[in-house]
């Protein structure tokens, strides 16, 4: 089969505000940042993260390739009991949010179409919680994430839910529309999976889906297997893989589905 494996991680650049109650110098902020991802990379090694698999760009930490790490997730991801229960985080979306807004102002054309097929992805399964899109109104919405635009190569990055939240931001990249409606559903939509919790499905060898790379590694973030689900991973087989092909329908799979239906 002809793939064109297409990985997820871009470098984005992060604005991070620090509010003490008075104006700090560039380099106490400098310090705070470093000090800060350090702490988070500390974390995740002790997780049980591979120190190869975790990367920090533009002051941002991200596991996995594409899925950012708060200081906050860190911690909770040493907190975590490692039960058995596709794959999913120890962090969980709380059964409190019904309502996850989209704020998709950013997004025009191709992208507004495959926003709204994402959304659809979602709500068709029935879940505890519906998406539903905001071009800024935060009224009726329990969470919010932000759908951003960015430069770089195809693909997106997001992050993992934290107390009890979803992650709050979705980046994808504007070259993506080169490769059609579909496969721009396809990542807003396998974006989205990791701000709820889910972990990509080939996770422990990443060769299955891009051709290469090894394991993302388990431990205290949970490579949960989710009960119904396959334990191992094919091409094509989750829109949760690693890598995409530019043939992607943007739809889930059957165990796409079972997995989240089985969680939420």
């Amino acid at each position: 089969m002809n793939l064109s494996k297409v990985n997820y991680l871009i470098g984005f650049a992060a604005m991070i505000a620090i509010g003490t109650g008075c104006a700090a110098s560039d380099s106490d902020a400098q310090e705070s940042v470093a000090g800060t991802n350090q702490e988070i990379v500390n974390n995740l090694i002790q997780a049980g993260f591979p120190a190869d698999d975790i990367m920090e760009v533009d002051g941002v930490v991200y596991v996995g390739r594409d899925a950012a790490v708060s200081l906050e997730a860190s911690r909770e991801m040493l907190q975590a009991d490692g039960s058995k229960e596709q794959y999913r985080t120890t962090n969980l979306v709380g059964s409190g949010v019904r309502v996850i807004c989209v704020n998709g102002s950013a997004y025009t054309g191709t992208f507004s179409t495959a926003l709204d097929g994402a959304i659809a992805n979602y709500n068709n399964l029935g879940l505890n919680f519906s998406l539903r899109r905001t071009s800024g109104s935060t009224s009726g919405c329990n969470a919010t994430i932000t759908a951003r635009l960015t430069s770089g190569s195809a693909g997106g990055s997001s992050g993992f839910p934290s107390g009890g939240l979803p992650y709050n931001t979705i980046n994808v990249a504007s070259s993506t529309s080169q490769y059609g409606t579909n496969v721009v559903k396809h990542v807003i939509t396998h974006e989205i999976g990791h701000t709820v919790g889910m972990r990509h499905s080939d996770y422990f060898n990443r060769s299955i889906s891009c051709g290469s790379g090894g394991n993302e590694g388990s431990a205290g973030v949970g490579a949960i297997h989710i009960s119904g689900t396959p334990t191992g991973a094919t091409v094509g087989g989750s829109l949760m893989n690693s890598c995409f092909r530019s043939s992607e329908t943007g739809n889930f799979t059957s165990s796409d589905r079972t997995a989240l239906q089985t969680i939420y």
